[in-house]
């Protein structure tokens, strides 16, 4: 919040985002609604499917044995860690803009992960095996192979979800408590719970800054290397193309990436329907947008490094990789890749495009639509064009495969719904912190009513 905004007294934040979560219209019902019919028609019933034909009923053969599922667990995951990343970065900077925004982009991390462990569900084409991941004994003697890929997955989304999960839980119990004292019934019932006996006095103030801040220490390292262990599913193989050293920065930059833009559109979206608009404001647009560029120029920076290198190697099998990438089958989806996040990105450039809430919001799509591509033509233009020409081959996803993805949208968006409902959106008491202290000749009951 800014100065500008005196006006706003701290009676008016508890009133306002206590009001967004026990005032509910007849539009978000038809909004849920229409997000658990989608996910459950378009992700849930062809995965059903897909378990009783089996995975064929995917466009996945020989040679692209990975496709959409893996492109989508890779999206999601990155998209996952701009929330909490860039939650704990502006924390440790105690940035001011950051406290109005944060709580939201914190779920955006919590449900990105829960959406990218669904899509490793349906790319093992066997959940029901899904127990061998976990290092338990069993009379089969069967242990998890750490060395294994897979394997990655599973420990960087269990990680990283259960920090994100602490963290996100840890900051709101305040506002849980504040919430709890406004509320009846179940409501207060739910919130006595969640608030785990919060007084506020000044030693649980103390713990709790401390807590925080020991978290967002860990947690920023932990997202980077999150990243780079899913970079090593592909930059571990021989396969052209992906074996690339640098496909960790590259994976991490492109997560953040499509993290922020993805935080520029729930940030919007919460603007627009929750009413927000005293506390969403064009400076956190603006900053996004300045994150938005220094990003879009960074990953430019090492597409051109990538292409460049596989061109210098001046291999064979290295060169061919390329150019299908390039001039082949899918250029045309790596033309849009470069006009969606390199080119378009480059309008940030100016304020007046930047504090403009319909055209971020139209960027931010189009960002993420251009790093979802990225994802794709990774698996598409390298296991495709392998070493012989006999292996060569041409993957289209198959319409399972589309409307699974469609349906992974509206399960994130179900979560989403349901998150504004019982989280406070926005921070009650960090919001407080920016706003201007109460006249010193008033009483607290004046100061705040």
């Amino acid at each position: 919040m800014q100065r500008r905004h005196e006006d706003i007294k701290f009676a008016d934040v508890n009133n306002d985002i206590v009001r967004s979560l026990v005032e509910t219209g007849p539009r978000y019902y038809v909004t849920l609604a229409i997000a658990v019919l989608i996910t459950l028609a378009c992700f849930f019933f062809p995965w059903f499917y897909q378990l009783y034909y089996g995975i064929g009923a995917a466009g996945m053969n020989h040679p692209t044995v990975w496709g959409t599922y893996l492109a989508s667990f890779i999206f999601w995951i990155g998209l996952s860690h701009s929330g909490t990343l860039l939650s704990c970065v502006l924390h440790i900077t105690n940035s001011e803009w950051r406290k109005a925004m944060y709580r939201s982009a914190e779920a955006m991390t919590l449900f990105s992960l829960m959406v990218a462990a669904m899509m490793v569900m349906v790319h093992v084409g066997r959940p029901w095996f899904i127990h061998w991941a976990l290092p338990y004994p069993n009379q089969m003697e069967l242990w998890p192979n750490f060395r294994s890929p897979l394997m990655f997955d599973v420990m960087a989304i269990t990680t990283y979800l259960t920090g994100s999960s602490i963290f996100i839980y840890m900051g709101s119990i305040p506002d849980f408590a504040a919430v709890r004292d406004r509320t009846t019934g179940w409501r207060h019932h739910m919130y006595v719970l969640l608030s785990l006996g919060w007084r506020g006095t000044d030693t649980e103030w103390h713990r709790l800054g401390w807590a925080y801040t020991f978290l967002a220490v860990l947690i920023i390292p932990l997202a980077v290397s999150v990243h780079s262990i899913v970079s090593w599913d592909f930059a571990m193989s021989i396969v052209p193309s992906l074996h690339q050293t640098i496909f960790a920065p590259y994976f991490v930059v492109g997560a953040i990436y499509s993290g922020t833009a993805g935080i520029v559109t729930v940030m919007f979206v919460l603007r627009k329907y929750m009413n927000f608009e005293h506390y969403i404001t064009k400076v956190h647009f603006d900053n996004l947008g300045k994150l938005l560029l220094a990003l879009s120029l960074i990953w430019t920076y090492i597409n051109v490094v990538e292409v460049f290198t596989g061109w210098y190697s001046n291999d064979s099998a290295e060169l061919e990789s390329l150019r299908y990438k390039l001039f082949g089958f899918y250029a045309p989806l790596y033309w849009e890749m470069i006009l969606f996040c390199a080119v378009a990105p480059l309008l940030l450039i100016s304020k007046r495009f930047r504090t403009s809430f319909v055209p971020m919001l139209i960027l931010s799509i189009a960002i993420n639509i251009g790093m979802y591509t990225e994802r794709f033509l990774i698996v598409g233009t390298s296991l495709s064009r392998q070493y012989l020409p006999d292996s060569w081959g041409v993957y289209v996803p198959s319409l399972v495969e589309i409307s699974i993805l469609v349906g992974s949208i509206a399960m994130f968006c179900t979560l989403f719904l349901i998150f504004v409902k019982i989280f406070p959106s926005v921070s009650i008491y960090e919001v407080k912190e920016t706003l201007p202290a109460p006249d010193e000749g008033k009483t607290q009951w004046q100061a705040t009513h």
